[in-house]
């Protein structure tokens, strides 16, 4: 093993009292067989996590082991090792001290790691050891997402294109066939992936090609090496030839598809382009085909809501609404519903634009407005179809609305969606539409408005004693506080150091009973309706907020941001 003899090796290994002699033996045949990197081999094996060892390791050979989380590392020292070289060897460079360059990284029993490393930085080498893991996510952060890749289209001639210089579409062909490019493109994906991101954008900026990515509904920059822009034609070329798009159309906003597998999941992307004044902006939708479903009882309402809606999806017929704004989380919850009432005695089908998931037992229509199969010709077709169970993804127009109340009275539960702020909303937008109020008032069975909030990490929350002054400003209901604890969001690993980690849903459940309906055949006013639910024991948005803030789930600040104040 580069130097080393197998009794010096066996040595330190007996000495980090990690292993037995048998295990002794395996690791000095694996090593002996070719495989260098004694900590993989250990890790591989299953006989020890990586952490503990490098630290035993550490211990033995006088050499510190360190975390990398809230490392800072300057420009000059990450120019002191070649990119390749630190994706090649899995290193990082971390400080200069004394004329001696201290790098990172999980192999300290390869001698000729070091000599390598000398020759690459030109200077001397001292070594302090991390986790893998640790240094990969060091590497993304300081020298962005496929940093590697990048500096090997660097030395290719080919790819050094100005921004603003016009490809023909035979170079661009060319270029899509390179590997580097193929990769990089990979390596975006593939990042939003783990960061379990529901978009990606790539936005020409006038001397950098930024990328964002949409996590928990917040965008977030992606560190990225300085010199992509120069590959920002080859790079969205590449994305379009995914997609079946005109590499060589530049002037129109087009859309398509990517179909993807990501670690065994069925990833499908929806392409949007846009002609902007640097060039093409691309955004990208990321829905996973087929994957778990939210269960209705991880959405997180409360008893009330809950109970009511497994109450009403239960019913023969009737029209259920969810309502909120694009990302509030209406199809998601959409699903859970079907999937509660999805057994082999019902037969469901759905009219998507686009279909965001494919659920087993259930007959999905995609909309395709461009040839004329519009939602409302869908539904129609439905009605001959013998269902017991319609979903329709959005009420657009009134021939939609009045198919869907159709539907609704003459025996069939319906479900769609609207874009109201409100559940109470509901009524007026249908109404607006021209809706009859009568068979708006006997269709319509409950609107369920809602909201996303980011959920709190609960590795690094923080409890807090807020400001009595601040909580009388936004109404929050002081008397609840007893006995309840109010946290802020932290900083750590867990959470990637925004603090919070995945979302949670708050809803306003409004349930269509007889008071309500005489004041929608009577076009009352949405604040009318709205009150006289909150009467009838409805939350509000910001009531549901407010219990979640109080359950230690989101923070005050999510939920201001999220919902109106209460009239």
């Amino acid at each position: 093993m580069g130097g080393i003899s197998t009794t010096y090796l066996a040595d330190i290994l007996r000495r980090t009292t990690l292993f037995s002699e048998a295990q002794i033996e395996s690791l000095l045949a694996s090593v002996s067989s070719g495989e260098t990197n004694i900590t993989d081999v250990v890790v591989k094996q299953g006989f020890v996590e990586e952490e503990p060892f490098l630290k035993a390791i550490g211990q033995v050979m006088n050499i510190p082991f360190i975390r990398l989380g809230t490392t800072e590392i300057t420009p000059e020292v990450l120019e002191r090792l070649p990119t390749k070289a630190v994706f090649q060897y899995n290193v990082i460079p971390l400080t200069i001290d004394r004329g001696m360059l201290i790098v990172a990284c999980n192999d300290p029993l390869n001698p000729g790691l070091l000599d390598i490393l000398r020759l690459a930085a030109g200077t001397r080498i001292r070594i302090n050891l991390s986790t893998s893991e640790d240094i990969a996510k060091a590497a993304m952060k300081f020298y962005g997402v496929g940093a590697d890749t990048v500096d090997k289209m660097m030395q290719d001639d080919r790819f050094e294109v100005a921004p603003e210089q016009d490809l023909s579409k035979v170079d661009i062909s060319e270029l899509d066939q390179e590997a580097s490019i193929v990769k990089f493109v990979n390596q975006i994906i593939w990042e939003a992936c783990q960061q379990g991101s529901t978009d990606i954008h790539l936005e020409p900026m006038e001397k950098k090609l930024r990328v964002r990515y949409r996590v928990d509904g917040v965008l977030h920059e992606t560190p990225l090496p300085a010199q992509l822009n120069r590959f920002q034609a080859a790079i969205i070329s590449r994305i379009k030839v995914m997609a079946n798009l005109d590499i060589a159309e530049k002037r129109l906003p087009m859309d398509g598809r990517i179909g993807l597998r990501v670690q065994g999941q069925d990833i499908d992307i929806r392409v949007s382009t846009m002609p902007t004044v640097y060039g093409e902006s691309v955004s990208l939708r990321l829905l996973q085909r087929g994957g778990a479903f939210i269960q209705l009882q991880e959405l997180g309402m409360n008893d009330r809501d809950a109970r009511l809606i497994r109450k009403v999806i239960e019913r023969p017929n009737g029209i259920i609404l969810v309502t909120g704004p694009t990302g509030s989380g209406k199809s998601t919850s959409l699903y859970a519903y079907l999937h509660e009432i999805n057994t082999i005695d019902q037969r469901i089908l759905t009219a998507e634009e686009p279909i965001e998931y494919e659920m087993p037992g259930i007959n999905q229509v995609l909309v395709r407005p461009e040839i004329g199969l519009t939602f409302a010709k869908t539904l129609r077709s439905f009605l001959r179809q013998d269902p017991d169970i319609i979903m329709v993804g959005e009420i657009r127009d009134l021939e939609t609305a009045e198919i869907s109340i159709q539907a609704a009275l003459t025996g069939h539960l319906v479900f769609s969606t609207l874009h109201t702020n409100d559940a109470a909303g509901a009524f007026t937008r249908l109404l607006d539409m021209g809706v009859e109020s009568f068979l708006l008032a006997s269709a319509v069975e409950t609107v369920v408005a809602q909201r996303l909030v980011r959920k709190l990490c609960e590795v690094c929350r923080q409890p807090i004693v807020p400001d009595n002054k601040f909580l009388e400003e936004v109404k929050f209901p002081m008397s609840r506080l007893a006995g309840n604890t109010i946290y802020n969001s932290g900083m750590c690993e867990k959470c990637r150091m925004t603090g919070f980690k995945g979302r949670r849903g708050i809803f306003e459940v409004l349930e269509v009973t007889e008071n309500i309906r005489s004041l929608v055949i009577q076009r009352a006013s949405m604040n009318d309706i709205k009150q006289k639910a909150i009467e009838e024991g409805m939350y509000t948005l910001r009531d549901d907020g407010w219990n979640k803030v109080l359950n230690g789930v989101t923070t005050i600040e999510e939920v201001l941001r999220a919902s109106e104040e209460n009239d």
